[in-house]
Parts: structure tokens; C-alpha cells; sequence
């Protein structure tokens, strides 16, 4: 693949302290940087808008809205992408290995990447213990039920874009990454992960961060992988 066309979907959901340092770190190669404020009230979308993205606002709270709203914007636009890169807004990610992450796509076609958050590449702390047992739980249960080799449900990921759109992907809250996950499976995507750095967030998770987040979450997870499970 030459010089391919890459687009990233940033969900933020009152990320003002971090968003910019995000969109400042992506890398050149990057065509649009599209930020979907999650019905956000602080200034995420000023400081994503100064730092040069495309802002986009959906009301709806939900990760999964955040990022169909992304695609739908994508979707509008005359020239489409070869590549979609889905990154959080909390700069616990390292945008600046995007080039690593859709490496295995532009070299050797591979279909799906997700940039797994490798243990000895972890800051200290910066995933919680449930999230740490979740993505095992649920990488486990893949193996068993379909010889998954998925080591984490990381949301860096990388995708060719006629490929995303054929998981017709409908989840609207936390079940977006496992969603992607086991549609790429049952399609026989080819898929890979590749070992990334991951710190500690800045501001409080959404998710892991409160109980409430915590069990809805893994609800979510789990229900999508018992629901193809038994397909």
C-alpha cells in the first residue's frame, strides 16, 4: 500500500487537559484528525479545534456514539480513506507509534491491528486491576471460543477502512472494542497486535474509574462475546 490515506476518530469526553497533547503527537503521515466531543462541558473541543482537528459533537454519551458519529463524518466525505485509527483523548496512548500501528497494513495487508498494552511497556498504575483482569477474561474466552489470539482489547487500533465497514458495527457504549474484535473473527480478518507503551491517564477514566463504569463495561464485554459465542 502506497502512501495510504489514514484518518483518526479521537472519542473525548472532557478531555481539555489532554486532548491537544494527543492531536500534537500524531503523526505527519495522518491525512484528518477527527475529535467527536462526547457531549463534553469543558473545553475539550476549543483546545482540539485550536490544535488543528476536525471537531465533531455527539450528545448521545457513549463510546460506541462517539465513534459511529466519526464514521458517519467519514462516510459523508467524497474521498475516502484506506485506513481508520481509533485513539483515546486521555493521552495514556503514545500517538507518535501510530506509524508502528498500521505498519502491518501498509507492508503486508494485514486487516486489523490493535495496539496491545504489553506489561513490561506499562507505566506503573496506569491500568487499574479490573481492567487488567477484564481484558484477560475476555482475551481468554476468545481463545477458547474461537482461537482468538488477542492479547488485549486495547482502543489504539488500526483498521482498513472498506473492512470496518463491513463489521456494520452497531455498539454504542463499551462494547465497541470487543464488538470490533469478534466481527473481525467471524469475517477471518487477518489481524495482528503489536506491543505498545501505555502511561498513566490524565484525569480520572470514565470507565475504570468508578464502579458504575467498571461493571457496565464488563457486562457489555461479556455479553458480546457469549452472544457470538453461541451464533
Amino acid at each position: 500500500m502506497q502512501q495510504p490515506l489514514v484518518k483518526v476518530i479521537i472519542p473525548a469526553y472532557n478531555e481539555q487537559d489532554s486532548i491537544a497533547l494527543v492531536i500534537n503527537d500524531i503523526p505527519t503521515v495522518v491525512d484528518e484528525v477527527i475529535v467527536v466531543s462526547n457531549n463534553s462541558t469543558d473545553l475539550t473541543e476549543t483546545n482540539a479545534r485550536a490544535a488543528g482537528a476536525t471537531v465533531l459533537s455527539e450528545k448521545r454519551k457513549g463510546y460506541g456514539y462517539a465513534c459511529l458519529k466519526g464514521m458517519d463524518y467519514i462516510a459523508q466525505q467524497k474521498t475516502k480513506p484506506d485506513i481508520v485509527v481509533f485513539l483515546d483523548g486521555d493521552y495514556s496512548d503514545f500517538p507518535e507509534q501510530l506509524t508502528e500501528l498500521i505498519d502491518p497494513i501498509t507492508t503486508r495487508g494485514i486487516d486489523f491491528v490493535i495496539g496491545a498494552r504489553t506489561k513490561t511497556l506499562r507505566e506503573a498504575g496506569s491500568m487499574t486491576p479490573q481492567q487488567v483482569f477484564g481484558n484477560w477474561l475476555a482475551t481468554f474466552l476468545m481463545k477458547i471460543f474461537f482461537n482468538a489470539k488477542f492479547t488485549d482489547l486495547g482502543p489504539f487500533r488500526a483498521i482498513k477502512y472498506p473492512k470496518l465497514l463491513n463489521l456494520n458495527m452497531e455498539d454504542k457504549t463499551y462494547g465497541w472494542t470487543v464488538e470490533m474484535q469478534l466481527k473481525a473473527l467471524k469475517q477471518q480478518y487477518s489481524y495482528e497486535e503489536v506491543p505498545m507503551k501505555y502511561r498513566n491517564r490524565i484525569g480520572v477514566s470514565k470507565v475504570s474509574g468508578t464502579v458504575k463504569g467498571t461493571i457496565f463495561a464488563g457486562v457489555k464485554i461479556l455479553g458480546w462475546i457469549f452472544k457470538y459465542s453461541f451464533k
